[in-house]
């Protein structure tokens, strides 16, 4: 069974409020009923009502499932139940399942069946999947229709912007650029929008803002018209400029092939926010295959992100890469969490050989945001106020305005050379972990 601490467990709460709420009720006292498995530990919390609230907690992902009307999630009872759990193991007896334990595992282990089922094509076509697939297919073509309205609309915009020169670019108010990125939204194409608010941000981003703002709008111009010759393009390449576009793919959408199997470190995470939504990258390589992949998570306002990737962990999991030419964002499926061992991380030797790197992907795909980059014998210093990182061939790279842990980092290195493992965007290296001696520090 995982181990879990009271650490682990409050970082998985929606907000401050719940942690303080559970940690009251993380006494046997508030509790009845309370029992466990290897898999799921239960209890019954007195509420307000005449019955008490049913809380059960499935450990591995984890699950929770709470009679409680919170619409929090995880709420102050699973909470509660979590943290009495970490501190009092004890008072948890050992014992059958109770009805509605045993209901919502049965519930747990269909539904997991039924999506396994579907992937390999093992579950036979009913009406209904003809009816469904008929419907997804119609939806398709509407959002397909939408998307190249908005595409015609955006061309437009972007030729007005170059006529009238990136000086009057940068003179416009927020609505300017606020009223084109919402019409890219109601086109369905989010990732539009999300270029459209970027462009924005970049006219006020300082000396060279305007060579990097024509970069970004020669890129928007290249997707636009990969789009409009679509049926001329690479399955792959087609992908790409899907995903750039905005759409998205579940598992089910992906081929058995796109799966590996193997056990997955956790290398670093980045987390903010983007119109109302809170949104995290999450780093993983493969111990077997080395190879790097993406999960991105998404959550709406105070609801709470994937609880199951938490840094300092590791995964038994099959990572499904999206279709790409240059394969980086994946989904997650059959996953195990396991403590993270002492691992020698697999590091580039130079800050040459990663750029280099970066290239041959910019070859691949040309829209990628964020590259992968873990670089051995780096050292964090200073130049004026801006600070970066050099190699042993005195090549430098910029750490993004935004890191906030340089002196973590200095400390960290004590002025010798570690790996870092971060973000490189092409301008910034935002690192997300350093180590040393095999150890990560997480930042």
């Amino acid at each position: 069974m995982t181990t879990w601490t009271a650490e682990r467990v409050t970082a998985l709460a929606p907000d401050t409020a719940s942690v303080k709420a559970g940690r009251d009720l993380a006494r046997a006292s508030q509790w009845s009923s309370l029992g466990n498995t290897q898999r799921v530990l239960w209890g019954e919390c007195k509420g307000s009502g005449a019955r008490p609230y049913q809380t059960q907690i499935e450990l591995n992902e984890p699950a929770f499932k709470c009679s409680c009307p919170s619409r929090k999630f995880p709420c102050k009872h699973a909470l509660g139940l979590f943290l009495l759990f970490t501190a009092q193991t004890a008072v948890f007896e050992e014992q059958p399942l109770p009805d509605w334990v045993t209901e919502w595992l049965n519930r747990r282990d269909q539904s997991a069946q039924r999506k396994a089922a579907k992937s390999t094509g093992a579950l036979p076509e009913t009406d209904a999947d003809q009816r469904n697939a008929a419907a997804k297919t119609k939806r398709i073509a509407q959002r397909q229709a939408k998307v190249a309205t908005g595409i015609a609309e955006l061309e437009r915009w972007l030729s007005d912007l170059v006529r009238q020169g990136l000086a009057h670019g940068q003179l416009q108010p927020a609505r300017y650029w606020d009223a084109i990125a919402a019409r890219m939204v109601d086109a369905q194409a989010p990732g539009l929008a999300r270029q459209v608010r970027e462009m924005a941000s970049i006219t006020a981003s300082g000396d060279g803002w305007n060579e990097r703002l024509l970069e970004r709008i020669g890129l928007l111009h290249l997707l636009l018209a990969a789009y409009r010759r679509l049926d001329t393009l690479s399955e792959l390449v087609q992908a790409d400029v899907r995903t750039a576009i905005g759409w998205t793919y579940k598992a089910e959408d992906l081929p058995a092939a796109a799966w590996v199997k193997d056990h997955w470190l956790i290398l670093g995470q980045y987390q903010y926010e983007e119109e109302r939504l809170q949104v995290r990258r999450t780093w993983l390589r493969g111990r077997t295959q080395q190879r790097d992949a993406l999960i991105l998570d998404f959550a709406f306002q105070n609801q709470p992100l994937d609880s199951g990737l938490v840094l300092g962990r590791s995964l038994d999991a099959e990572v499904g890469f999206l279709p790409s030419n240059h394969p980086l964002r994946a989904l997650l499926r059959n996953r195990q969490d396991a403590p993270q061992a002492t691992v020698n991380l697999s590091a580039l030797p130079s800050i040459a050989a990663c750029l280099a790197g970066y290239a041959d992907s910019l070859a691949q795909q040309p829209w990628l945001e964020v590259f992968p980059a873990a670089i051995q014998k780096l050292i964090p210093c200073q130049d004026g106020e801006q600070r970066l990182v050099r190699d042993a061939a005195g090549q430098q790279l910029l750490l993004h305005p935004q890191f906030r842990d340089y002196w973590q980092l200095l400390a960290i290195s004590g002025g010798q050379p570690l790996t870092v493992f971060g973000e490189w965007d092409g301008r910034y290296l935002r690192p997300l972990s350093a180590w040393r001696d095999d150890h990560p520090v997480y930042f």
